[in-house]
């Protein structure tokens, strides 16, 4: 029954006011075009809806039981309305992100602080995987965005760039006392290493590139934590590959030591990503931008 809202909202009015004068008033509109209207309404539904009274009208009992669905039903759409608006503001709603432990604690911390200091009333959803199982996360509609470790080969998915960052190897001193020079990927296939897991974007990227120069490199650990790279090498367990702009603390007090590499890992990248084919909601652009400024 394709019946347009607008007569609906006609009807209430002219029953909140028990006049057709009345309503037409509330409406803007004109007596006869309120008329015209509740017409149009009793000849799709096939009832009389108004009983006229030398005061004005009044509901049938049949206008009487629409009136209690049809505004009901207009009250939800302006509440549904009004939420929106709401969420347009950023008062009210949810941002759902997903993210590594890695990029969580390294990266997005602050972001997320001024995010939330700027719009305290948008509720954060946080959701910790590895960077090709939160793509699998963005397409299934479980989380707005995600910020992944780069490169994403998926057509659906739009990403944006952030930041730039390097894979090296590291170790702590007694690895330090042995290496005098640099070493080519062969001789670090050597050591002990000390990887994240397979199914990690980062260790699939290192290990992709080291393959392409002839070299195929084995871990003897394997880890799910970056934070557990750099603890284990630290004690020196092996030679442990990490990403440099996270390992800055590390770094400097000296409980690592970077290893020198004959020829460098190419840089690579953290982004956000989202769907293509779905506009961000206003806090996950808001959000974003934040990430982008």
């Amino acid at each position: 029954m394709s019946i347009k809202l607008d007569l609906y909202k006609v009807f209430c009015e002219v029953v909140k006011y028990r006049s057709f004068s009345n309503a037409a008033k509330s409406l803007y509109m004109t007596q006869p075009a309120i008329s015209q209207s509740i017409m149009q309404l009793e000849e799709e539904l096939g009832i009389r809806l108004f009983t006229r009274t030398p005061k004005g009208v009044i509901p049938t009992k049949e206008g009487q039981i629409l009136f209690e669905y049809a505004n009901s039903a207009l009250n939800l759409i302006d509440v549904g309305e009004k939420k929106i608006e709401e969420s347009r503001n950023l008062m009210v709603g949810e941002l759902r992100i997903g993210v590594g432990d890695t990029i969580s604690r390294y990266f997005l911390l602050p972001y997320l602080e001024e995010f939330h200091n700027e719009y305290p009333n948008i509720k954060l959803k946080i959701i910790n995987r590895t960077s090709l199982e939160l793509c699998s996360l963005i397409k299934s509609g479980h989380v707005d965005i995600a910020i992944c470790n780069l490169p994403i080969e998926d057509s659906t998915l739009k990403v944006r760039k952030l930041m730039d960052i390097h894979d090296i190897f590291v170790c702590g001193k007694k690895y330090k006392d042995r290496i005098s020079s640099s070493l080519t990927f062969s001789e670090i296939s050597n050591f002990p290493l000390i990887l994240l897991e397979a199914k990690s974007n980062s260790r699939q990227y290192v290990e992709k590139y080291i393959l392409s120069k002839g070299v195929r490199i084995e871990p003897e650990i394997e880890l799910g934590s970056h934070d557990l790279l750099l603890e284990f090498a630290k004690i020196n367990l092996g030679i442990s590959c990490v990403i440099k702009e996270f390992s800055q603390e590390y770094l400097k007090n000296g409980s690592i030591y970077e290893v020198k590499t004959v020829e460098k890992i190419p840089k690579r990248s953290i982004g956000v990503c989202s769907l293509k084919s779905v506009s961000l909601s206003p806090a996950s652009q808001k959000f974003v931008e934040i990430l982008q400024s």
